[in-house]
């Protein structure tokens, strides 16, 4: 893990006469550091071969190419009869062209009659055309085969010698549709980096692909921490509250692509803790945590990652979500862990910042941030100096404005439910006149 020499609680190194320094200032990180930091030590996920519906979501690692002509066949667009169209000329419904019919061809038939002068085959939408047929002429402009002159709505089965009359001209490759004239043999339909939604996983299964080669998405382990939290449901006690963090991380890992796995409350007790954690290092690509990072007496997280080494716990310039934790844990190289604060807001203001851009970067999204534009907020801002302030906002595409959703504090659930994004104001910046132009992070875009 980069930056793991700068521990915000790393003391000064000791020297000769330093028994009466002072230890050194913890280090403060910027949101821009330790974001860079966290992104540095991961990658994409190594590619895999995944059956066509496991690989919704991911993005391909290979261009794919067709092997075949889609259609494979030349094939009717429509229901009617396939005709030579010297036969059809100068057809109407007065003087209608009179064609005997030879066969009849569904979907998926094998054996083809053969269209010769005077003939017509009786064939259905998506059946390949017969050898001598130039053309489909739709059963709305026959008689549908009932030798009355009217054209029929549908037509009805063969008989021996039966006849159809067409009643208009038709001209040829009209009602046809051509092999390859959707995908032709050899073309690239999809490159590398593509993401696999409903239609691109339609289309590999029309060209005969059963499986893709793709960055698998990352299987995100969510939990939180703190004796405090019950379930949604259950009764709530004196000083307890309802698990609100782990539905909102686990929804929120949904959304930017990744597999998750709500673990639910743990306890503050540090064996409890490793055993949970000891137990889901082996279906995880990534583990989130909310609570326990900040300085505390029944803080038993930091005791717990800590001692699986590897795990940094640092203050940033931020509100909310000062406290952050991050490395890895487990044998081998480890599973990269970020322990969020506690606090409902800074945890998913957190999420936001940091754990979404990794697993974005584990998806091999290029794509990773949150896209950032500028709007005018009405509402004059304040904000503590030294830290940039992330305020939830509601902002309006029309006019560019934003307007703040709520207080600053970390506590209010209600109102980042009402937010569609979160306006930024800089470190350096203590206060914003209204009408100011700011940089707004969209949530729903």
């Amino acid at each position: 893990m980069t930056g793991s020499t700068e521990h915000s609680t790393t003391p000064a190194a000791c020297c000769e006469g330093s028994a009466d320094r002072a230890p050194a200032a913890p280090r403060f990180w910027t949101v821009d550091e330790h974001r860079a930091d966290v992104l540095a030590a991961v990658g994409p996920l190594p590619a895999i071969e995944l059956q066509l519906l496991d690989a919704q979501g991911c993005r391909l690692e290979e261009d794919v190419v067709a092997d075949g002509d889609l259609p494979p066949f030349d094939n009717s667009s429509m229901d009617g009869y396939a005709v030579r169209t010297a036969d059809t000329r100068g057809a109407t419904d007065a003087y209608p062209s009179v064609l005997t019919v030879v066969g009849d061809i569904a979907a998926g038939a094998g054996e083809l009659p053969k269209v010769g002068p005077g003939q017509a085959a009786r064939i259905m939408t998506g059946a390949p055309m017969p050898p001598g047929a130039q053309a489909v002429a739709p059963v709305e402009w026959t008689d549908g085969g009932t030798g009355t002159g009217v054209a029929a709505a549908a037509m009805t089965a063969p008989v021996a010698d039966e006849e159809v009359r067409v009643l208009r001209p038709v001209a040829e490759g009209a009602h046809i549709r051509r092999a390859g004239s959707d995908v032709a043999a050899g073309a690239r339909v999809l490159e590398a980096g593509t993401r696999l939604g409903p239609a691109q996983l339609g289309l590999l299964a029309a060209i005969g692909r059963a499986t893709v080669k793709v960055r698998p998405r990352p299987r995100v382990v969510v939990l939180s921490t703190g004796s405090e939290l019950v379930q949604p449901g259950e009764p709530v006690g004196p000083g307890q509250i309802a698990d609100s963090n782990s539905f909102t991380l686990t929804a929120a890992a949904q959304e930017a692509g990744a597999i998750a796995y709500r673990v639910g409350a743990v306890p503050d007790d540090a064996d409890r803790l490793r055993a949970v954690l000891e137990d889901q290092l082996g279906r995880a690509d990534l583990i989130v945590t909310s609570g326990g990072v900040s300085v505390g007496a029944y803080d038993v997280v930091k005791e717990v990652f800590e001692s699986y080494g590897g795990v940094d716990f640092r203050k940033l310039r931020m509100q909310p979500g000062k406290p952050q934790g991050f490395g890895r844990i487990g044998g081998g190289a480890g599973v990269p862990l970020l322990a969020l604060p506690g606090n409902p807001v800074s945890a998913y203001i957190s999420f936001e910042l940091f754990v979404r851009p990794v697993i974005r970067t584990m998806l091999g999204a290029t794509d990773v941030h949150r896209p950032v534009v500028r709007a005018f907020c009405p509402s004059a801002l304040r904000s503590p100096a030294g830290r940039r302030q992330f305020l939830r906002g509601r902002y309006s595409a029309a006019d560019r404005t934003v307007e703040p959703v709520g207080g600053a504090d970390s506590h209010l659930v209600g109102a980042l439910a009402r937010a569609n994004c979160l306006i930024t104001v800089p470190e350096e910046v203590t206060e914003l006149p209204a009408g100011s132009e700011v940089d707004v992070v969209l949530l729903d875009a």
